[in-house]
């Protein structure tokens, strides 16, 4: 059987559509391996299936969020095992952001964030977070990405990217005003434990 004479077309399609959210999905793979070497093989990984299943994209689609959907599917199914993330009631969400931030402005500490470098403190909180929290806080807040794709990249309801996404900014708040105290930039004041899949 001779060579598809329509490969050479799909792999010029795939390097054009493709190849240039390239530093897109390694920063995604960094975020969901926290390691630079598994990232490294999930990258590569995610754009060998990529290229091998290309004629499965629809173009005109977004490309970026059917890499960030391989990405993630391929480092799920590396996983041996995953915790459960419970959610609370989205009531004692919302007052648990209010304690954050009223605590906050009353210990002075409402301009502290535009007073830090927070590049580290936000990697090292980032990677504190349970991984569905930080997942949402990636896909909307650090790449940009609606809801509506978010949702589609994770296979869950937009409802359940905006549940996440609350609790994930909360979460990294918390993390972010520890990281204040323990520079000495803010008094040490506690605004709530940090509690792992809840």
């Amino acid at each position: 059987m001779g060579q598809d004479p329509s490969a050479p077309a799909a792999e010029t399609g795939f390097e054009e559509i493709a190849i240039p959210w390239l530093d897109d999905v390694a920063r995604f793979s960094r975020h969901l391996t926290k390691d630079p070497a598994d990232a490294e093989g999930l990258l590569q990984e995610t754009f060998l299936r990529a290229l091998r299943g290309w004629h499965t994209f629809t173009p005109g689609t977004e490309c970026r969020r059917w890499l960030f959907t391989i990405c993630r599917n391929t480092f799920i199914q590396g996983l041996q095992s995953r915790k459960p993330v419970a959610y609370d009631a989205p009531e004692l969400e919302a007052l648990a952001a209010a304690a954050v931030h009223a605590g906050a402005v009353s210990s002075g500490m409402g301009d502290i964030f535009s007073r830090i470098d927070l590049g580290d403190a936000i990697k090292c909180g980032l990677d504190k977070l349970p991984e569905a929290f930080r997942e949402a806080v990636v896909l909307v807040d650090l790449e940009g990405m609606s809801y509506e794709g978010s949702a589609q990249v994770l296979g869950v309801p937009v409802g359940t990217i905006r549940s996440r996404l609350f609790r994930g900014r909360r979460l990294l708040q918390e993390l972010l005003l520890a990281h204040a105290q323990d520079a000495g930039l803010a008094a040490n004041r506690s605004f709530g434990p940090l509690k792992e899949g809840t």
